[in-house]
């Protein structure tokens, strides 16, 4: 799909999206870092902490949330407390070492106090503690491989329209038929994702031998739903994996 194209989607549909909607999370865990300093809009300043969200595999995702000065005036938002944060998953560009990069992050809208600061979050079926909704287009097409287990993966960017004619672009990632299913997906098309935040230590190898290790982040799909406002019924495709 040619970029007229695509502007030309993304114009027709800003004015009748609800941007509460295609875009929405929950998470709930454990604050790790003090909060610090991360930029001013119009006199508004933001802060930057992350967040612990625990994993039903046992492992732990370290998320990082943005936050406005009005949200923390009343909060004690230090190491070890735990909390919920609804808010939005967003990303913006960086100039970073001559490049730009896709930075992400929580924004968070709502902050919490959990009840019980004395017992650990625990993650578990019945638990909501990380849950992302997303509605969005594909932007890039899908990219489908088999991992050396033979595990099916799918990479999948979307684009979610923001207010004032922005858009967020999120990486997610699909499992089994799911990505199978993705692999066909035409860039254009518009989806329904629910998933959750997941952080990935990955090692970066440069041309001069040495390595370093970085994190990314991105939506792990739990189910996938095409948007057809021509057709009366949706197609779905549903994967209940967890990723390890």
């Amino acid at each position: 799909m040619n970029k007229i194209l695509w502007k030309s989607i993304r114009e027709e549909t800003k004015l009748i999206t609800n941007y509460t909607e295609n875009n929405y999370l929950v998470l709930i865990g454990k604050i790790i870092s003090d909060k610090t300093f991360s930029h001013e809009i119009y006199g508004e300043s933001f802060y930057v902490f992350n967040l612990e969200v625990p994993r039903l595999s046992g492992n732990e995702d370290i998320i990082p949330i943005t936050i406005s000065e009005r949200l923390i005036a009343n909060f004690d938002l230090t190491i070890g407390r735990k909390v919920v944060i609804e808010g939005q998953f967003r990303s913006y560009n960086s100039y970073i070492e001559g490049r730009n990069k896709l930075v992400l992050t929580v924004f968070a809208k709502n902050v919490t106090m959990l009840e019980d600061q004395e017992s650990e979050v625990e993650a578990r079926k019945d638990f909501l503690s990380n849950e992302v909704t997303l509605i969005g287009y594909i932007c890039k097409k899908p990219i489908y491989r088999q991992t050396p287990f033979g595990r099916e993966i799918a990479d999948v960017l979307l684009a979610v329209n923001r207010a004032y004619s922005k858009s967020d672009y999120i990486p997610c990632i699909a499992w089994g038929r799911t990505a199978r299913f993705c692999e066909n997906m035409e860039v254009g098309t518009e989806v329904k994702i629910v998933g959750r935040v997941q952080s990935r230590q990955y090692e970066k190898k440069y041309e001069d031998g040495t390595s370093e290790m970085k994190v990314a982040y991105e939506v792990s799909i739990c189910s996938l739903e095409l948007i057809n406002e021509e057709e009366t019924e949706n197609k779905e495709e549903n994967e209940s994996q967890e990723a390890v």
